[in-house]
């Protein structure tokens, strides 16, 4: 939320009590060129000093006085020329936005992003001090997370706004082993925390979220997702059911169209529908859909016309008879149960739970991306029908979201291109995006550069670097350079979730609030004698029945 910049009288006689660390050499459009003495930035830092003990150094900010307000950049390099002042350095800063003088102390004030006027050559380049620093992430009213504390100021608590932060979707990004997981886990309790009558729909790929969320949310396995399949569209059917090579699939896919319609066309719910396509979400029978492609080879003549449609079949059959499948093509799931599917899974009403896990993780892996985008299309199918008035904002977090939308992905998967469409479209209907992944690289590009808010913890790949630097909202480049020195659980947050680019260290979540997602303690764990085979029974017993 920005401010409108108040007009002074006789700034220039308003005194300025923050330390002088340097002066401006020169500057063009969002960078500039400073010096900073060397003796002024070693003498802050104190114990009792309410200076920025990192005043001065990388990544960090510092302020430059220009008519009645403050312009405000970050340090982005340092660098010292051995033929001159040996107490000076050169450095680089990225202008980022403005602030006001306080009457009378000249104390920086608020903050708005973008720059309106130009500080000259010459000018003094201060230190910011800790209250000043902490006036800069004041929201003024907007509702906020606190998730940390900025460093190295730990007085000042590191927020996020969250109208800001869901309005225009969100990116968390980090390498394994950083603290992704449990830096996701505490953004989601916040949220939750501050908005218990809020709808959160997380998809977990392994299982990690459900010991963390079952106090606050639902957990939805194999077990009890009970997702009807005639949910999905034409396309969802074919990458379900079609396994051809491209030469062949062509064929099928006229097939599949045509005997689809005709099983929905059967359909009691079809009566009250004013026109069924294949798309229409209404219940049909699988017996039907088998029944009319029976009825269309009974049509041919030749025997090698009759394969795709066999192809087909086979296919439909092995589903049928496979429990692996039976969440989503039981015989139980025929009935018109869309509406309380909804309910339950977007927490309408949510009774103070207003979280969703869907735990994919006992999805057979060929069909959990059919899954993902059945649950995504539906819930902004559901957001776009649903009348202006009565629309509930949603959030849909996915973990390891490479796997659904990577490079490329927007041309050839059903959920690359519903998941590219919520990137898009998703603000203006209440549906945001949460995208939670170690390889940004492997992400489509274009969504994640639709994410106004980027939570970058540390990246020790190049490539993974470059692609978060190019999504990189403004303001936040001149942090990107420290990202491969972040300790684990500290993390850049920059966009528009944030007031101030900053680099932030995430505060503790208790023990019954976090995923599983540890390190395993393999020397422990080796030091004790296995249990033998009455736990390779359970476990054979487990992965045959498809069950936890």
């Amino acid at each position: 939320m920005s401010h409108p910049l108040p007009v002074f009288p006789n700034a220039t006689a308003i005194p300025v009590d923050t330390p002088v660390i340097g002066w401006l050499l020169a500057v063009g459009g969002s960078t500039a060129r400073i010096v900073l003495d060397r003796e002024a930035v070693s003498a802050l830092g104190g114990d009792a000093d309410p200076v920025l003990a990192a005043a001065g150094q990388v990544a960090m900010p510092i302020k430059i006085r220009r008519g009645d307000r403050w312009i405000i950049g970050t340090i982005r390099n340092m660098s010292l020329d051995p033929a001159s002042d040996p107490a000076a350095i050169q450095t680089e800063v990225e202008l980022i936005g403005e602030g006001w003088c306080e009457a009378g102390s000249g104390t920086l004030h608020g903050f708005r992003r973008g720059v309106t006027a130009y500080p000259l050559p010459g000018a003094a380049v201060h230190a910011i001090t800790n209250a000043e620093l902490a006036a800069m992430h004041d929201r003024r009213g907007a509702p906020t997370i606190r998730i940390g504390t900025v460093y190295p100021a730990r007085s000042v608590p590191a927020t996020l706004t969250i109208d800001a932060l869901l309005g225009r979707h969100f990116a968390l990004v980090g390498s394994t082993g950083t603290g992704k997981s449990t830096a996701t886990a505490l953004i989601l309790h916040r949220i939750c925390e501050m908005a218990p009558r809020g709808h959160v729909v997380m998809i977990d790929p392994h299982g990690e979220y459900a010991t963390a969320f079952r106090a606050t949310g639902e957990v939805h396995d194999v077990g009890n997702l009970r997702m009807p399949y005639w949910l999905m569209t034409f396309e969802e059917h074919c990458e379900m059911l079609l396994s051809a090579s491209p030469a062949e699939r062509q064929i099928e896919v006229d097939i599949l169209a045509k005997c689809l319609l005709a099983a929905r066309t059967r359909s009691r719910a079809a009566a009250e529908v004013p026109r069924v396509t294949v798309d229409t979400p209404i219940p049909y029978l699988l017996s039907d859909l088998g029944a009319a492609l029976t009825q269309e080879m009974s049509k041919l003549d030749r025997a090698g016309e009759i394969a795709p449609y066999q192809r087909i079949k086979a296919k439909l059959d092995e589903i049928k008879g496979d429990p692996r499948y039976a969440f989503m093509f039981s015989g139980m799931l025929v009935g018109d149960t869309m509406a309380a599917f909804l309910s339950r899974i977007l927490r309408m009403p949510g009774d103070g739970r207003p979280i969703s896990i869907i735990d994919v993780s006992g999805v057979p892996s060929e069909v959990t991306s059919v899954v993902v985008a059945v649950l995504a299309r539906i819930i902004f199918d559901q957001a776009v029908w649903a009348r202006p008035e009565e629309r509930r904002p949603v959030l849909m977090v996915c973990e390891e979201a490479h796997r659904y939308i990577p490079a490329r992905a927007e041309q050839g998967s059903a959920v690359g291109r519903i998941l590219a469409r919520i990137a898009k479209e998703g603000r203006k209907y209440g549906v945001s995006l949460g995208l939670v992944t170690q390889r940004p690289s492997d992400l489509a590009e274009g969504v994640l550069s639709q994410c106004g808010t980027i939570i970058a913890m540390r990246l020790n790949n190049d490539r993974d670097q470059a692609m978060v630097a190019a999504a990189m909202p403004e303001g936040g480049r001149g942090l990107l350079d420290t990202m491969s020195a972040l300790r684990n659980r500290e993390a850049i947050l920059c966009g528009e979730g944030v007031a101030f680019p900053v680099r932030a260290s995430f505060d503790n979540l208790e023990d019954g609030k976090r995923p599983a997602s540890g390190d395993m303690p393999i020397t422990a764990l080796w030091t004790d004698r296995a249990a033998g085979e009455g736990v390779l029974n359970a476990t054979v017993a487990r992965w045959r029945s498809g069950g936890r």
